[in-house]
Order: C-alpha cells, then structure tokens, then sequence
C-alpha cells in the first residue's frame, strides 16, 4: 500500500495523571508551535474550562508539530476509564501510540485498558517512563512492568520490542538513557519520526473518511474531524456522506481544516493520512463515513464497551423553577440530550413512560456527572434521580452486576480506614504492597455501585494524599445488598427564607447543608437527621418580636458551617424518593414528592404491599 513518508500519526495514551497534556504542551513548544513572547497555559490541549479546574482531560483533541519537515499528528487522549469512548475511536485515526507511564506507579488499570484496545488494531507502541525528576522513583522497575503487562495482553514480537523514553513532562526533557543530558525533547520526537510507521493510504484511490470526533461552531457549522483513509477531498468538492442508520446525504465541501499547535488552519486539499476537520454538513454523527458520490467506500460504524450506570433525567418542577437557568422545559433537555449523542458515543439516551423523563446511561459516574455540570454551565435547569448500576441476567437465570478492578495508592497511616470502607462496599482485597516510602498500593474487585460517591470521601480520608482509579472488569453474580444511607434528613415544611433563629434550634437535631437567609420550598432537604426517620422542619421560623430585655434572651446564636454538598457527594447521598435539583447557580437536594401529604399516602401504600 502507498505511504505518506512526510506524515507520522500518534495517539497519546495514559493512565489518568500520568502526564499526557503537559508532555504535549513540552513538545508543541520543542516543535516551534508557539510565537516566540507567546503566553504559554499550562495543559494547554484541556481547553475546556472543567478539564482545566478538574485536571483531567474529558474530550481527546487533535494538534499537528512539524520536525524535521515531516508533520507529526498528536491526538491527546483522555486518561480516566469513564471516558474511555474516546480512546477507543480515535486509535483507528493513529498507526501507532505513545504510551506514557508514571516511573513511580508503573503500569495502572487504565493504563492496561487503553493498550489492550491498540493492540486489538494491531499499533505499536513507543513507551515514555515520565516524571523521572521525582524521588525514589524505579524507572527501570516500571519498564518491567509495563514487559510483563504486553505479554499478558498478547502482543506479539514486534510489538514486544518498544523503545523506551524517559522523561519529565514539568520539567521539560526527554533522553534515551539515563545518563543523557536532560534538556529538550527531541529525542522524543527523534523517536517518533523513526519508530512510528509512515501514515498509509493511496492518495489517487477514491476518497473515504471516517468521522472520528466533532466539533460545533457558530459559523462554521459542524465540523467532521478524521483522518483520511484513501483518496484526497478539497473545498467545492461533492461528496457523500452514509448516515450511521445506512441512510445517505450528498453535500457540499466548505472548508478543509489542518491542525497546528493550538489553532486550526485552512488548507487547499486534505489527503490520505492526513487528520483534517471538513465542514459544510447540515447533520453530523460521530462514526459516520464521508466518502466519493461514485464510487463509495463505507467503513462499518465504530462499536465501543456498553454503557454500565443509568439515571434519570427531568425537569425541575420545584417552586423555584425557571427562577436561575435559561432551558427549563424537558423540550430543552431532549434537544441537548439528543445533540450530545451525536458526539458522545458511549451514552444512551431513552425516553420513558413518564412524560419529561429520560434514562441516560454512561460509563460511569464520572461520565454522568460530567455531562450535567456541562448542562448546568450551559444554564440548564434539571433533577437527576441517584445513580444506578446496569444489572443484566445470565442465561442460567442469576443476576449479574458489573465488578470492578479498584488501584488505590495512599500514605500507611490511612490504610485502616480505607481497608474499613472499602470492605463496608463490599470490595475484596486481592494485593497489598508496599509503593514507596511511607506508601501502599491495594488492589481490590468490588462492584461498580460500591463505588457510587467514594471518591470525593476517599480524598477526604486520605487528606487528599491518595489517589484511586478504577476499571471495568466484568459482569458477575450480585455481590448482596450494600448498606444504605442510615440516618434520615430533614425536610423543609414550607416555602420561606431561613432564620438563624430556627438554625440555631435545629442544628441540634442534625447536620444542616444550607446556612441564614437561605431561600427554601416545600420538600427541599435542608439537613441530615441525627435519627434513622426523616423529619418535617420550619427552618424559617423568625425569633417573635416583644419587647422583653434580658440577658438570656438577647444571646448571640453561632451556627455551625453547613455541610458542602458538591455534584458527586450529593448523587451518593440521596434515596430512591429523593432527587438532585441543579441549575446554574445552585445544587439543592429535595424529595421526588415535594407535598408531605401525598408521601405519607405512597409511605402508607408501599407498607401494605410489603
């Protein structure tokens, strides 16, 4: 088959935190991508303002470097397993991968997810062992590591003969040995343009692309990014495009879009191996192929893992709907849901019975959550039921569940208290090793709903010093029923603004989530009771007005701080009756039922069945 000798196309994979965007910023700044006197961001590629405050790359990313006079296409993959949807459909872009490991973790779940799905396309790998400035680290250890993990998945010889690089993303060096002089990158993209094969494919053959991601833009329209298998597409030309349910459109090219450093730029033509963005579309999905009018090549739509956690979507019907967000009504939510599925190709969305709602289903919580904080952003208004995991049935009749595999790192002297938790979700420790100085790793299997809302208490026990990640392992029998939230909460008994009056007495019944001057409704959750009942409340109740004057009376009331109920910790907090109300300003808990009336009936109804 012909080759493009001037293009080389690599995905940069890792396990979360291990370093992917910062070793890109280092190379787009080796390669010259940026102006000299350039403002240089930090992880430039996580362009997305929840990447950036979360640290984790959501949405993989195409750029492009030019060395040596040949163009080398990076595609910046997301490292968490929740989003591993992405990694599986951009790897058919790239003929070979960049696989970037901790020197000090060495191989993690994550790590053995994304170079599971190479080897299936049958890419080489180059290795890069980072953050080798830290102490104590093995850099050699992690090769091993990392030897033992391609031969457990498989690989064959060539595959089990990559070069290895050693690097420090932060402090901006890449060598060969470890005794190199450590200034620069370019062995690293030395290596690339060596190891990594020449991009394939016939630039005369009929024209044929498959759209791997996409963009939106106001002007431009969709935008379908993906690398060109055969042919050569240039703007006027006509082509055709086969809809993902075997229908087909013929349109229009507008624009040819290259990559370069951060920015896009037009181009006269794309051609075979190159990964260029085409515009003029009028509907986009993502796995669709764009292809010659007369003589179509259509590549089969890209299959990635099914979904494993499912919740419920609907509109905020409480008393201060539509009071904060601009989209309200379950029209807005459909519209946004049905527009995220086209790019998003690991969620299902489906309409229920219930009028208004719809059952999305993610990989994981991580993924769930993502979506809503980016709806909320967007000014959203929308209640979110408590995360579920999909359960199916064997053939045999038993009930399955999906297990995880959970990699947790922390310091000794909280190991007792993460052992507790993690036995109290019914997890199994299969190792416990010594990882450093003052450090363990443990390696459990547990099921995926034991891990609903740990994470953020995980920090919290850790003192933010540990770190967990998780993988999807297998569907297996039901692990037995999980321990519940124990105590009851409290629940507002009208629509009013909180008094520190009424704090100050209730704070004695539990903990509170709201603080004075807090507007409430009916039904909205203030607090947590220090009981195993819910209780009605008046937070709202005012200090009644005389004219008495004593010493007792006129005492300074000091509240405690309420409790922060963030996105994630308040999905594991509520029940089934119970909902998460999000707009763009607040997260507020409530029951499904906000009339204490109609939920002593269904309290009534639902004792007699049982």
């Amino acid at each position: 088959m012909a080759q493009r000798e001037d293009v080389r196309n690599v995905a940069i994979i890792a396990h979360v935190d291990h370093g992917k965007t910062t070793l890109v910023d280092g190379l787009l700044k080796e390669a010259g991508s940026f102006r000299e006197g350039e403002v240089l961001t930090e992880r430039a590629m996580d362009s997305n303002d929840l990447e950036r405050e979360r640290g984790i790359t959501i949405l993989s990313k195409c750029t492009s470097v030019t060395w040596n006079d040949i163009r080398i296409n990076l595609v910046d993959t997301p490292g968490h397993a929740d989003f591993g949807g992405e990694v599986e459909r951009v790897l058919g872009m790239v003929d070979a991968v960049c696989l970037i490991v901790d020197a000090n973790e060495g191989p993690m779940p994550q790590t053995r997810f994304v170079t599971m799905k190479a080897f299936e396309l049958g890419l080489p790998a180059i290795l890069v062992v980072n953050k080798i400035d830290r102490p104590r680290v093995e850099p050699d250890e992690a090769v091993d590591k990392v030897f033992d993990l391609f031969s457990s998945l498989g690989a064959t010889d060539e595959q089990l003969d990559f070069p290895v690089i050693y690097a420090s993303a932060k402090e901006g060096f890449a060598i060969n040995q470890l005794t190199d002089e450590r200034k620069g990158f370019r062995p690293l993209l030395d290596a690339i343009v060596d190891k990594v094969p020449p991009a394939p494919g016939d630039a005369d053959a009929p024209l044929c692309m498959q759209c791997a991601t996409l963009a939106y833009d106001d002007f431009l329209g969709y935008m379908a990014i993906g690398r060109v298998r055969s042919g050569s597409v240039k703007v006027g030309d006509r082509v055709m495009q086969a809809l993902r349910d075997g229908g087909k459109r013929e349109f229009r090219i507008q624009k040819v879009l290259g990559f370069q450093g951060l920015k896009r730029f037009e181009l006269e033509q794309g051609r075979a191996g190159d990964i260029i963005a085409l515009t003029g579309m009028s509907e986009l999905n993502v796995g669709e192929t764009i292809t010659s009018i007369t003589d179509p090549i259509v590549l089969p739509t890209l299959k990635v893992d099914a979904p494993t956690m499912v919740m419920e979507f609907r509109p905020n019907d409480s008393p201060f709907a539509g009071t904060e967000g601009k989209f309200v009504t379950s029209r807005n939510i459909r519209e946004r849901l049905m527009r995220e599925i086209k790019s998003n190709i690991a969620l299902r969305v489906e309409e229920t019975g219930e009028a208004g709602v719809f059952r999305v289903s993610g990989r994981g919580e991580l993924h769930l959550s993502i979506l809503i904080e980016t709806m909320r952003r967007e000014g959203f208004e929308l209640c979110v039921s408590p995360p579920k995991v999909i359960t199916k049935e064997s053939e045999d009749g038993t009930l399955l569940e999906p297990w995880e595999d959970v990699t947790i790192e922390l310091e000794d002297e909280y190991s007792g208290i993460v052992i507790e938790e993690m036995g109290r979700r019914l997890g199994t420790m299969n190792v416990m090793e010594p990882a450093g100085e003052g450090r363990t790793r443990l390696v459990y299997r547990m099921p995926a709903r034991g891990l609903i809302g740990y994470r953020s208490q995980f920090l919290t026990a850790t003192r933010g010093t540990g770190t967990i990640s998780s993988q999807f392992a297998e569907y297996a029998p039901y692990g037995g029923s999980l321990k519940g939230r124990a105590n009851g909460v409290l629940v507002a008994l009208e629509q009013g603004q909180t008094s520190a009056y009424s704090l100050f007495t209730l704070q004695d019944r539990g903990t509170l989530f709201i603080g004075n001057a807090v507007k409430v409704y009916g039904g909205m959750i203030v607090g947590e009771n220090a009981r195993a009942n819910d209780l009605i409340v008046n937070p709202n109740k005012a200090k009644a007005l005389n004219n008495i004057r004593t010493h007792s009376h006129d005492e300074k009331l000091t509240l405690a701080p309420p409790r922060d109920m963030s996105l994630e910790i308040a999905l594991e907090f509520i029940n089934d009756d119970e909902l998460v109300e999000v707009t763009p300003k607040s997260i507020r808990l409530r029951k499904k039922s906000l009339d204490h009336n109609v939920r002593k009936r269904e309290d009534k109804a639902a004792a007699a069945l049982a």
